[in-house]
Order: structure tokens, then C-alpha cells, then sequence
């Protein structure tokens, strides 16, 4: 039996706004024809069906075009963001308008459930269920990588068994980058399947001038500036802990930045400025130390400093280390199944005597715990996992060390004990704000818009997203646009290119201008929890960096 909270009783009864062109009748208009962000010979090599397509924007159409039904399949793939449930709603409710008759099939656990063949038609009854609620329950999501044809053709027989014309990849850069070789994939074999993606995850790195903000982000970083929130009341009230917060964001700094302009913390570390810089670790630990020393003059003992996830692969050397690391450890490597096959006692020795002699050296400086970490088992794209490394801890430990010499040389008058946090999972399956709610139903229903419109290779796009809900512009960007060719697991391959924080933008020139003010002064902001019921100044505002950029007013 389901049991569900009152919340999510009241939850369900929430009826997302769509923009103005998707609540009747839809014109299409096709804008400028696209080439791919660089290495644009190479992509379009690569992807000669689906490479130079046109912007597509939705406007009000006149009358209700004559469709016949079709089936669509829906695939939840990588880590869960919250409104995935709303995206599969909304692309259930647009195909249902546009013809009743129409079929939604959800593959099971991920892009695995399309090739093991287990899915499950999604009925009224079951999307009611799930409606504005978080996570990827209703059908499981997965890591599994579509990248091989035979798993393509796997894919293709069930999908011809089921009559389905089209399928949808709610994922991150990498899932949309399969989904783009999936597209052009069927596309050559006259498969008749068209492929659409929606842009998802809670990182932030999967934006461009057509894909404002990707979806969960705006809920995953008010639910962590709520945290946040409360740790700054907790070390305003004790007066006597340093909090070092990691949180997630695997390659850009994106939460960091949000949550820092949400609650205006001490200390917020951007990974982009790090590189930017060429700071070193040394450099990092005395900047925060002297930042805690200023604060002991003035009798406060406490703080709050903010670290991005991954941090640690932007520090100049560290970043050359992993690197290294990573093709040393690359799994099905000869090295990375000798590495496999050493005593644990005797790992670390042999990959110093295994990368350069520079590598070496910052790899042996390391606590042995890091440096174990760094060699742990790579991600699903050959990476180091960022996420298992305690980079917070790394810092504390050599601030302590740093603010002990200071302390010796009269230099630091206070005392320094930490507490340690690491956000991440806390975030990822939390209901979803009214923005996050209505954004990702609207670009379900985009998507349902877009393949009756006989489209592939396409990302659903939802902009303008500053505006009210109704003056927001759906409609539809090449994948192939956002692709460029990088290095993965020992291999040239084409990848949608990450968006990090530009320290050139509205966002970080804001923070940049604030930040002095907040490390020295106790300037904490404590947003507390999402509203969801209420005035639309409360409940429905989009996050601080959307504001930023699109020059709004902020309201921090």
C-alpha cells in the first residue's frame, strides 16, 4: 500500500504553468541553422544527419493540427534531480492532447532497461501518483551508457515490438550526448525512431544561451542553503566552530555559487577562480587561514567556508595528477589490472614510481587517506570520483596546521575547531520547487510537442525563465550544437561541452563584489525551507544566478 504525506497530498493537487504557446494549438518557427560549439569539421563528420539542424521555437498556433496516434518511450538516466517525475507528467499530459490514443512506455532502471527489454506502460493512474513529487521512483534510473550498436539494435527491437515512434533521455551532458549518437544512430539506419533529450542535473553544468539552467538545480541549492542556513545560525549562536561545507557539483562550482549568494557565507571557494589563478594548495589554505585569523581578531572564533565538490581537479597540480591517474587507472588497462593485483601496502608506492616525477612528488605530500582516495575506482567516464574524496578535510587539517605556525609567530590570536558537512544526496530527490515543478513539465511537454512534430537530435528548450510562467519560450536545440570533442577514458570522443562558472558573468562579478564584506563581517542569510504554498515573491522565484544573468534584481 502507498502511503504519502499530507505535503504530497496537497502537492498533487499542484497544477503546473505552462508557457502561453504550449496551452493550445502550436505554430513551429525554425531560427538559425547551428554548427557545434567547436572542433565543428569533426562533429559534423560524425553526425552528418543530425549536425547544422535549426533552432526550433514554439509559438501559438491558429488551429489544433489532425495527429495520428503514436507511442513514445521514456528513459530517467544518471543521478536523480528533483521534477524528473514532472517531466515524464508533462510529456504524458502533451501527448495525451495530442491525441488521446497516444502511449507512454517508461524503460526500466535507466538506458539498461531499454536494452535488457523491461519496461512498464505509464497510465494515468500510475503519473497521478507521482505528480510534483521528487525523485526517479516511478520507473528507476542508471548509469548504463548507450554507446555501443548492439546495444543500439537491442534497443531498436523492443522499441519496434511496442509500436513506439519516438523515445525521450531525461539526463545530464553525457546521457544527451548518447541520446545525440542514439539519434544520428537510427537516423542512418532509417530506424524511424526519433530520439529527444531534457536537459537534468542538479550540478548546473548543463547550460547555454538556449539551455538557461538544467533542471533540479533550482531545488537542490534551496535545499542546501537551507542547511546551510541553519549551520550559520548553530556557529552564530555557539561562537566557537569552523563548519567546512563540501558540496556537490562535480565539475563546476555552480551550487557553490548559488548557495554563497543565498546565504552569504565567509568562505566560498570557486573551483574556475582556483584554475583561473593557478593557485596552488599551499595558496588556497593560507588565503583561508588568513581569512579565519581576521576573524579572531575581531573575537569571532567561528565561520562557514563552502568547497565545491570538485575542487580538487582544478588546483594546477592536483589537476595533472588526476589526469595521470586517471590513464594509469583506466579501466581494462594493463596498469590499472596490475594496480588491481598489488597488496594494498604496496599501491601507493608503485603508482609514485608510475607517473611523472612532478606527479610523484605532490602524490607522496598527500595524507595517505587522500592519496588512496585518488586511486579508488573510476566513474562510469573513467574519472576520478570526487565525490569519495574528503577534500574538506584535506583543508581543514592543513588550515589547523597552517593557523599553529601563525599562532607560534603571534600571528593568530584565536582558536580553531572544525565541524565537517558534505551535501549532496540530501538534495537530489527533494520535491520540487514551484519552479522546478513547472519548468520540467514544460519541457515534457515540449518534448511530446517535438516528436509529433517529427523531430530527433533535438534538446527540449524552455527560456526566458525569469519571467512569469506564461511568457516563457518552449521549443527545441540541436544536441549536436552543444558538442565538442574531448578526451575520455583514453579516447578522443564527442561530448556536450561543460558549462563551468565564467568568472566573466553577472553571477561571480556579484559574489566577487560581496565577498569581502562577508568573510570579515557575520553578514549569514538563513533561507530556511521551500515554500510551496503562498505569494509568488515567495514560492515561485527562480535561483540567484538566474536573476544575475538575465540582469534581474536580486533579493539577496
Amino acid at each position: 500500500m502507498t502511503v504519502i504525506s499530507a505535503l504530497q497530498r496537497e502537492r498533487a493537487k499542484y497544477q503546473p504553468k505552462l508557457p502561453k504557446s504550449l496551452q493550445g494549438p502550436v505554430k513551429v518557427v525554425e531560427g538559425k541553422v547551428t554548427e557545434s560549439v567547436a572542433d565543428q569539421d569533426d562533429i559534423k563528420e560524425l553526425f552528418p544527419n543530425t549536425y547544422g539542424m535549426p533552432v526550433i521555437t514554439f509559438e501559438e498556433g491558429a488551429e489544433k493540427a489532425d495527429i495520428p496516434s503514436f507511442n513514445v518511450g521514456v528513459i530517467l538516466s544518471g543521478g536523480q534531480a528533483p521534477g524528473g517525475h514532472n517531466v515524464i507528467s508533462g510529456l504524458f499530459d502533451s501527448l495525451k492532447a495530442i491525441n488521446p490514443d497516444n502511449k507512454l512506455f517508461g524503460f526500466l532502471g535507466g538506458p539498461g532497461g531499454l536494452v535488457d527489454h523491461k519496461y512498464k506502460e505509464l497510465t494515468a493512474e500510475i503519473i497521478d501518483e507521482y505528480r510534483n513529487t521528487g525523485g526517479f521512483d516511478i520507473i528507476g534510473s542508471g548509469r548504463t551508457k548507450l554507446e555501443e550498436e548492439e546495444q543500439f539494435d537491442k534497443g531498436l527491437k523492443i522499441l519496434k515490438d511496442l509500436g513506439i515512434k519516438a523515445l525521450v533521455i531525461i539526463g545530464g551532458d553525457d546521457s544527451n550526448t548518447n541520446a545525440c549518437v542514439l539519434a544520428e544512430y537510427y537516423v542512418t539506419k532509417k530506424a524511424g525512431v526519433q530520439v529527444i533529450g531534457c536537459p537534468k542535473t542538479i550540478d548546473g553544468d548543463l547550460k547555454n544561451e538556449m539551455i538557461e539552467t538544467s533542471f533540479g538545480f533550482d531545488t537542490a541549492t534551496k535545499v542546501y542553503t537551507e542547511l546551510i542556513g541553519n549551520i550559520q545560525r548553530d556557529a552564530n549562536s555557539a561562537k566557537k566552530y569552523w563548519h567546512f561545507i563540501k558540496l556537490m557539483g562535480r565539475s563546476a562550482s555552480h551550487i557553490g555559487l548559488e548557495c554563497a549568494l543565498q546565504t552569504q557565507p565567509n568562505i566560498t571557494l570557486i573551483s574556475e577562480e582556483v584554475a583561473d589563478k593557478k593557485q596552488t594548495l599551499g595558496e588556497i589554505v593560507d588565503n583561508m587561514a588568513g581569512i579565519i585569523a581576521k576573524r579572531a581578531e575581531n573575537g569571532d572564533n567561528f565561520g562557514v567556508a563552502l568547497i565545491p565538490e570538485g575542487l580538487i581537479e582544478f588546483i594546477p597540480e592536483m589537476k595533472t595528477l588526476i589526469n595521470e591517474l586517471n590513464e594509469l587507472l583506466a579501466d581494462g588497462s594493463k596498469t590499472s589490472e596490475i594496480f588491481k593485483g598489488l597488496k594494498r601496502s604496496f599501491r601507493l608506492e608503485w603508482v609514485a614510481k608510475n607517473i611523472s616525477e612532478e606527479s610523484a612528488e605532490v602524490f607522496k605530500s598527500l595524507p595517505s587517506g587522500i592519496a588512496s582516495q585518488l586511486t579508488l575506482d573510476r566513474d562510469p567516464h573513467g574519472n576520478v570520483q570526487v565525490s569519495l574524496i574528503e577534500t574538506e578535510k584535506l583543508l581543514g587539517k592543513m588550515v589547523k596546521i597552517r593557523l599553529a605556525k601563525m599562532k607560534e609567530d603571534g600571528q593568530y590570536p584565536g582558536e580553531f575547531d572544525t565541524q565537517y558537512h558534505f551535501f549532496g544526496y540530501e538534495g537530489r530527490c527533494a520535491a520540487p520547487s514551484n519552479f522546478d515543478a513547472d519548468y520540467t513539465y514544460s519541457l515534457g511537454y515540449t518534448a511530446a510537442v517535438l516528436i509529433a512534430q517529427g523531430k530527433t537530435g533535438y534538446m527540449s528548450s524552455v527560456r526566458n525563465l525569469t519571467a512569469p510562467a506564461h511568457e516563457w519560450i518552449a521549443g527545441g536545440v540541436p544536441i549536436t550544437s552543444m558538442m565538442n570533442m574531448e578526451r575520455r577514458q583514453g579516447h578522443v570522443k564527442p561530448v556536450i561541452r561543460k558549462a563551468l562558472v565564467r568568472l566573466d558573468d553577472a553571477p561571480y562579478k556579484y559574489f566577487v563584489s560581496k565577498r569581502g564584506e562577508w568573510s570579515l563581517d557575520t553578514c549569514f542569510v538563513y533561507p530556511g525551507p521551500i515554500q510551496y504554498f503562498g505569494p509568488s515573491s515567495v514560492c515561485d522565484q527562480p535561483s540567484e544566478t538566474l536573476r544575475l544573468e538575465q540582469n534581474k534584481n536580486i533579493s539577496v
